[in-house]
Protein backbone atom coordinates (compact mmCIF):
# COMPACT_ATOMS: atom_id res chain seq x y z
CA UNK A 1 0.00 0.00 0.00
CA UNK A 2 2.51 2.64 -0.76
CA UNK A 3 1.61 5.60 -2.60
CA UNK A 4 2.18 6.44 -5.99
CA UNK A 5 4.94 9.55 -5.71
CA UNK A 6 3.48 13.02 -6.97
CA UNK A 7 4.70 14.46 -9.76
CA UNK A 8 6.00 18.31 -9.77
CA UNK A 9 3.19 19.03 -11.55
CA UNK A 10 0.26 17.22 -9.37
CA UNK A 11 1.98 19.51 -6.49
CA UNK A 12 1.43 22.82 -8.29
CA UNK A 13 -1.65 21.78 -9.05
CA UNK A 14 -2.97 20.88 -5.76
CA UNK A 15 -1.15 24.33 -4.07
CA UNK A 16 -3.02 26.75 -7.04
CA UNK A 17 -5.95 24.57 -5.99
CA UNK A 18 -5.17 25.16 -2.62
CA UNK A 19 -4.92 28.90 -2.92
CA UNK A 20 -7.60 29.10 -4.97
CA UNK A 21 -10.09 27.66 -2.18
CA UNK A 22 -8.61 29.90 0.54
CA UNK A 23 -8.86 33.06 -1.87
CA UNK A 24 -12.21 32.31 -2.20
CA UNK A 25 -13.33 31.68 0.96
CA UNK A 26 -12.08 35.45 1.73
CA UNK A 27 -14.24 36.66 -0.62
CA UNK A 28 -16.91 34.81 0.51
CA UNK A 29 -16.19 35.69 3.81
CA UNK A 30 -15.44 39.81 3.25
CA UNK A 31 -18.91 39.83 1.43
CA UNK A 32 -21.00 38.22 4.13
CA UNK A 33 -18.72 41.17 6.72
CA UNK A 34 -19.87 44.10 4.29
CA UNK A 35 -23.32 42.53 4.51
CA UNK A 36 -23.05 42.08 8.28
CA UNK A 37 -21.85 46.01 8.51
CA UNK A 38 -23.99 47.69 6.37
CA UNK A 39 -21.56 48.32 3.95
CA UNK A 40 -22.45 48.93 0.12
CA UNK A 41 -21.03 45.58 -1.90
CA UNK A 42 -19.04 46.04 -5.00
CA UNK A 43 -17.20 43.70 -6.84
CA UNK A 44 -14.08 46.24 -6.87
CA UNK A 45 -14.88 47.03 -2.90
CA UNK A 46 -15.02 43.10 -2.16
CA UNK A 47 -11.96 42.46 -4.40
CA UNK A 48 -9.87 45.36 -2.48
CA UNK A 49 -10.70 44.18 1.02
CA UNK A 50 -10.42 40.57 0.11
CA UNK A 51 -7.11 41.52 -1.47
CA UNK A 52 -7.53 39.44 -4.66
CA UNK A 53 -8.17 40.56 -8.59
CA UNK A 54 -10.94 41.54 -10.06
CA UNK A 55 -11.00 38.77 -12.28
CA UNK A 56 -11.58 36.47 -8.94
CA UNK A 57 -15.22 38.40 -7.95
CA UNK A 58 -16.21 37.77 -11.30
CA UNK A 59 -16.00 33.79 -11.12
CA UNK A 60 -18.65 31.52 -11.07
CA UNK A 61 -19.41 30.75 -7.85
CA UNK A 62 -17.70 33.96 -6.05
CA UNK A 63 -19.93 36.45 -8.53
CA UNK A 64 -23.08 34.78 -7.75
CA UNK A 65 -22.64 34.82 -3.79
CA UNK A 66 -21.49 38.90 -4.49
CA UNK A 67 -24.85 39.26 -6.81
CA UNK A 68 -27.18 37.85 -4.27
CA UNK A 69 -25.63 40.10 -1.10
CA UNK A 70 -26.31 43.21 -3.94
CA UNK A 71 -30.00 42.27 -4.60
CA UNK A 72 -30.62 41.18 -0.92
CA UNK A 73 -28.77 45.21 0.11
CA UNK A 74 -30.71 46.80 -2.40
CA UNK A 75 -34.46 45.48 -1.36
CA UNK A 76 -33.02 46.35 2.37
CA UNK A 77 -32.73 49.61 1.62
CA UNK A 78 -36.30 49.86 -1.02
CA UNK A 79 -38.00 48.83 2.02
CA UNK A 80 -36.32 51.19 4.43
CA UNK A 81 -36.91 53.83 1.65
CA UNK A 82 -41.10 52.72 1.65
CA UNK A 83 -40.31 52.78 5.54
CA UNK A 84 -39.19 55.64 5.78
CA UNK A 85 -36.18 54.81 7.29
CA UNK A 86 -33.88 55.96 4.49
CA UNK A 87 -34.44 59.43 3.08
CA UNK A 88 -34.65 59.64 -0.90
CA UNK A 89 -32.12 61.76 -2.86
CA UNK A 90 -34.67 64.54 -3.56
CA UNK A 91 -35.44 64.60 0.12
CA UNK A 92 -32.14 64.96 1.21
CA UNK A 93 -31.74 68.17 -1.21
CA UNK A 94 -34.59 69.85 0.13
CA UNK A 95 -33.59 69.04 3.46
CA UNK A 96 -29.96 70.88 2.21
CA UNK A 97 -32.26 73.42 0.68
CA UNK A 98 -34.09 74.24 4.05
CA UNK A 99 -31.10 74.32 5.68
CA UNK A 100 -29.36 76.50 3.68
CA UNK A 101 -32.05 78.91 3.87
CA UNK A 102 -31.96 78.59 7.58
CA UNK A 103 -28.36 79.57 7.65
CA UNK A 104 -28.80 82.99 5.63
CA UNK A 105 -31.68 84.12 7.60
CA UNK A 106 -29.91 83.54 10.76
CA UNK A 107 -26.87 85.14 8.99
CA UNK A 108 -28.85 88.21 8.70
CA UNK A 109 -30.19 87.98 11.94
CA UNK A 110 -26.89 87.74 13.43
CA UNK A 111 -25.99 90.91 11.25
CA UNK A 112 -29.23 92.74 11.98
CA UNK A 113 -28.53 92.35 15.97
CA UNK A 114 -24.67 92.87 15.78
CA UNK A 115 -25.14 96.38 13.91
CA UNK A 116 -28.05 96.94 16.74
CA UNK A 117 -25.37 96.32 19.55
CA UNK A 118 -22.89 98.56 17.56
CA UNK A 119 -25.38 101.75 17.52
CA UNK A 120 -26.57 100.89 21.27
CA UNK A 121 -22.73 100.91 22.20
CA UNK A 122 -21.84 103.57 20.14
CA UNK A 123 -24.79 105.96 21.72
CA UNK A 124 -24.00 104.84 24.65
CA UNK A 125 -20.70 105.92 24.01
CA UNK A 126 -21.67 109.32 22.76
CA UNK A 127 -23.86 109.99 25.44
CA UNK A 128 -21.10 109.54 28.15
CA UNK A 129 -19.06 111.23 26.39
CA UNK A 130 -21.16 114.10 25.94
CA UNK A 131 -21.59 114.30 29.37
CA UNK A 132 -18.35 113.71 30.11
CA UNK A 133 -17.65 117.16 27.98
CA UNK A 134 -20.05 119.12 28.81
CA UNK A 135 -18.39 119.12 32.76
CA UNK A 136 -15.18 119.86 31.25
CA UNK A 137 -16.66 123.11 29.30
CA UNK A 138 -18.73 124.14 32.39
CA UNK A 139 -15.33 123.41 34.72
CA UNK A 140 -13.18 125.40 31.99
CA UNK A 141 -16.08 128.04 31.95
CA UNK A 142 -15.76 128.38 35.53
CA UNK A 143 -11.87 128.34 35.43
CA UNK A 144 -11.80 130.68 32.65
CA UNK A 145 -14.11 133.32 34.28
CA UNK A 146 -11.80 133.06 37.40
CA UNK A 147 -8.70 133.60 35.59
CA UNK A 148 -10.57 136.46 34.14
CA UNK A 149 -11.66 138.66 37.39
CA UNK A 150 -7.99 137.82 38.58
CA UNK A 151 -6.32 139.04 35.14
CA UNK A 152 -8.77 142.01 35.88
CA UNK A 153 -7.19 142.19 39.65
CA UNK A 154 -3.49 141.63 38.54
CA UNK A 155 -3.77 144.53 35.37
CA UNK A 156 -5.86 146.96 38.28
CA UNK A 157 -2.86 146.51 40.78
CA UNK A 158 -0.56 146.87 38.10
CA UNK A 159 -1.88 150.03 36.81
CA UNK A 160 -1.88 151.00 40.49
CA UNK A 161 1.68 150.09 40.94
CA UNK A 162 2.65 152.24 37.77
CA UNK A 163 0.63 154.80 39.20
CA UNK A 164 2.95 154.63 42.27
CA UNK A 165 6.16 154.02 40.10
CA UNK A 166 5.54 157.44 37.64
CA UNK A 167 4.94 159.23 41.33
CA UNK A 168 7.95 157.76 42.91
CA UNK A 169 9.95 158.30 40.05
CA UNK A 170 9.02 162.23 40.09
CA UNK A 171 9.36 162.92 43.52
CA UNK A 172 13.33 161.25 42.54
CA UNK A 173 13.64 163.45 40.16
CA UNK A 174 12.25 166.56 42.31
CA UNK A 175 14.49 165.49 44.77
CA UNK A 176 17.67 164.74 42.93
CA UNK A 177 16.97 168.09 41.31
CA UNK A 178 16.62 169.76 44.79
CA UNK A 179 19.82 168.11 45.49
CA UNK A 180 21.82 169.33 42.80
CA UNK A 181 20.53 172.92 43.38
CA UNK A 182 21.28 172.67 47.33
CA UNK A 183 24.74 171.14 46.70
CA UNK A 184 25.18 174.43 44.11
CA UNK A 185 24.23 176.70 46.30
CA UNK A 186 26.41 175.29 49.34
CA UNK A 187 29.42 175.38 46.34
CA UNK A 188 28.64 179.14 46.14
CA UNK A 189 28.50 179.94 49.36
CA UNK A 190 31.92 178.47 50.36
CA UNK A 191 33.62 180.32 47.84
Amino acid sequence: MTKKPRTPAQVLLESRQKASREKRARVLAVVDQMKADGDPITFLTVAKRAGVSNWLVYAEGVREHIEVARAGQAVGVTRQRKEGAVASAASLATDLEFARAQVRTLTEERDRLRAAVQRSLGERVDAVSTKELLARVQELSIANQRLASELARAEADRDSLQDDLAEAQDDLAGARTALRNMMRDQNRDST
